[in-house]
């Protein structure tokens, strides 16, 4: 797929990745880009076309896919981390954060299939993260939703290939946003990560690793799981030592 005259949407571009998204897909020549939020007045970049979108609701869903029927690069960006553990954290919470991070993906995707597929297939870019691999206390709902929109991904992209429709998964660890403000550590940077997910699309890659965690710790997944956990307590100790 060709960037240069795409007509693209991505969710939760009012700042952050989905920000960076926008606007390198702009800068890469896209015809149009849909640039969503919740509150669609915090949309500050020129040249986009703000819409309301809120992807836990159904109802918001479907409405921006019927204000934006010309799309072919769907941006699934937006996301949630309410730092909550499995076990004795808040179910309402980890329940929320499922309906946002995986079934607002999905419902994304369901809702703009027709869509991509009548607009010559197009492409589906799910913002994922190392985190689908391996979890932490304070983070298992996030590891939780991530592996969960990780599998939905694969799936969906076998359902979707007889219409032409490029899925690709693009996983990273740390970009230098507002999220991960509060930890000291190497990030990369939203335009970076955009710019390798966008390549990733004009390739036909079904999958991006945007940094080197995230390849290190793919890598690590034939281990058996206390191998895994072992290299991955080396590996964080050896990050936050950095």
């Amino acid at each position: 797929m060709d960037i240069n005259n795409s007509v693209a949407l991505v969710t939760g571009a009012n700042r952050g990745l989905g920000r960076a998204f926008a606007q390198r897909l702009l800068e890469r020549g896209a015809h149009k880009v849909y640039a969503t939020a919740r509150r669609p007045e915090t949309v500050d970049l020129p040249g986009v076309e703000a819409l309301p979108l809120d992807i836990a609701d159904p109802a918001s869903v479907r409405a921006a896919a019927e204000a934006a029927p010309d799309v072919s690069l769907l941006i699934n960006n937006a996301g949630i981390n309410t730092g909550t553990d499995l076990v004795t954290g808040s179910l309402d919470a980890v329940r929320h954060e499922l309906e946002t991070n995986m079934f607002g993906h999905l419902g994304m995707i369901r809702e703009f299939a027709p869509a991509l597929a009548g607009n010559g297939g197009g492409a589906i870019v799910n913002v994922l993260s190392a985190m689908s691999w391996f979890g932490g206390k304070g983070a298992n709902a996030y590891h939780l939703t991530k592996a969960a929109a990780w599998a939905m991904t694969n799936g969906v992209r076998l359902e979707l290939a007889e219409q032409g429709t490029l899925v690709t998964a693009v996983h990273l660890g740390l970009a230098d946003t507002d999220m991960a403000a509060g930890w000291p550590v190497d990030k990369i940077a939203p335009s970076d990560l955009a710019d390798a997910a966008l390549d990733g699309v004009e390739a036909g890659s079904a999958e991006v690793l945007a940094d080197q965690w995230s390849r290190d710790v793919k890598s690590r997944l034939p281990l058996t799981p206390e191998e895994f956990n072992a290299a991955m307590d080396r590996a964080l100790a050896a990050l936050m030592a950095a």
